[in-house]
């Protein structure tokens, strides 16, 4: 905490080095969305302190117990290889814990090597240590390149690459790939398409996993998540819709190259306009009409930032997230009045500078964006001591920030370390927008009661 306050407003070039990064490694958005399938048992092939790692970061978020393997690397199995360790871990994980599907991939260890999860996985099926009807699935996930949105991308590829098959009689459904979101967003997705009817398959979906009741009964396997038969019939859906480029943009097009479904890529539903696009393609792919309930909703939204647009308007605002949870925040705060002066993100790609272009071509002010390696809080703390702002919205790293800089923080994304409530409650959809409205206005409120002096501080609203 204390080093923070050496940080400098003097910004220069860095190629090689990364401090307080906006991301984390592929296999923890891996393990994530492995979780989203019923009865999948995680595993991590590696050592033990890489799947730990990857384990707490997931469990310190979700305040639940994440449950996974791993190949145990030593010595030996980084020299030679790690296929011995996988089908004994493989065999063990079946007779043992008795999942319906275990989810491997990688780490930087058994990358390095080139243990080829393939060969490997074949070679547990052919010397029978796989039962019959179980399943394994897997995905290439090293840790030195990529984040976890990455991961989460590779392994949801992975999943449907393992299950999905084509009959050749259509079902009629809209495959829904959400992108890394909560399982509270993945709730709220779903909802919207019951309420205008339509059946969908979502994949993965860790709503009921990872924000589960307390039944007084352990389950390591909740009855919740995609079923393997739920996600082989996605080759006979009408079509699939992803929820965030980054993170679903491989698994739609796989979809639409192998099985011929036809995919639609668009961002997160977060905001308005966002889930207007989201609400409007579910229409006309199942030619469904919008219910009055849904409008309702939207009317709700459109009445809240009417009321207290003048809160919002001008509004300075830095943030550090994933590239599809930012840009479609970047979008809602331009909705709102407010200004994104800044924002990072640790996953890069040519269309985060595309889009953000796009958004902000309009905005009265010196936006800056970056995004990549080099894209860190650090250089969003330099950019803030330069010139301040009103409002930081990102993980629980960036407190330390808000701290210094004594600046209001609304905490979204992942990981979120020290509150609770992301899991249950969305920021999707209409609901979401309404919520996330809330908590910026809150944080404005709050800083302006306490900084009022007293001639000013009164009922404000």
């Amino acid at each position: 905490m204390a080093l923070l306050r050496h940080t400098t407003g003097e910004i220069k070039e860095r190629k090689a080095l990364t401090v307080n990064p906006a991301k984390t490694c592929q296999p923890v958005g891996a393990m994530y969305a492995a979780l989203g399938v019923k009865g999948c048992f995680p595993h991590s092939h590696g050592s033990q302190g890489c799947c730990a790692y990857h384990r707490s970061a997931l469990t310190r978020h979700y305040k639940e117990p994440v449950v996974a393997g791993t190949s145990s690397f030593t010595e030996g199995s980084s020299v030679f290889g790690g296929q011995s360790n996988l089908i004994t871990a493989i065999d063990n994980i079946f007779t043992l814990y008795d999942p319906e599907v275990i989810a491997i991939h990688t780490t930087c260890l058994s990358e390095t090597i080139g243990d080829d999860l393939m060969q490997i996985s074949q070679k547990a099926k052919d010397d029978g240590k796989v039962p019959a009807g179980k399943h394994i699935v897997y995905a290439s996930t090293p840790s030195y390149v990529g984040t976890h949105v990455t991961g989460y991308a590779n392994m949801v590829k992975g999943i449907l690459k393992g299950f999905v098959t084509k009959t050749g009689t259509p079902n009629g459904k809209i495959n829904i790939i959400p992108g890394f979101c909560e399982p509270s967003d993945m709730a709220e997705m779903r909802r919207l398409a019951d309420m205008m009817g339509i059946d969908i398959t979502m994949v993965p979906d860790t709503n009921g996993v990872l924000n589960g009741p307390m039944t007084g009964h352990y389950e390591m396997y909740p009855n919740a998540g995609a079923t393997p038969a739920e996600i082989a019939g996605m080759g006979d859906a009408k079509a699939t819709i992803g929820l965030g480029r980054w993170a679903t943009a491989d698994g739609v097009n796989f979809l639409d190259a192998e099985f011929k479904v036809p995919g639609h890529v668009m961002g997160l539903p977060i905001g308005l306009k966002a889930t207007d696009r989201y609400v409007d393609l579910l229409r006309k792919l199942s030619g469904k009409t919008v219910p009055d309930s849904i409008n309702f909703e939207r009317g709700q939204v459109v009445d809240l930032l009417s009321d207290y647009s003048q809160y919002f308007y001008g509004k300075k605002v830095a943030m550090a997230g994933d590239p599809d949870q930012v840009l479609a925040l970047v979008e809602f705060c331009i909705t709102l009045g407010m200004i994104p002066a800044y924002t990072v993100t640790g996953t890069a790609g040519k269309y985060f500078d595309e889009r953000m272009t796009e958004l902000l071509k309009d905005v009265p002010y010196d936006c800056k964006f970056k995004c990549g390696g080099e894209a860190d809080m650090y250089l969003l703390h330099q950019w803030i001591k330069n010139d301040p702002v009103d409002l930081l919205i990102g993980n629980t790293y960036l407190k330390y920030v808000a701290r210094d800089e004594d600046i209001p923080l609304v905490r979204h994304g992942f990981p979120i370390l020290d509150r609770v409530g992301h899991q249950y409650f969305p920021s999707v959809g209409y609901s979401g927008a309404m919520r996330l409205m809330e908590k910026f206005l809150e944080a404005l409120l709050d800083r302006l009661d306490r900084d009022a002096p007293e001639t000013r501080f009164e009922l404000q609203l």
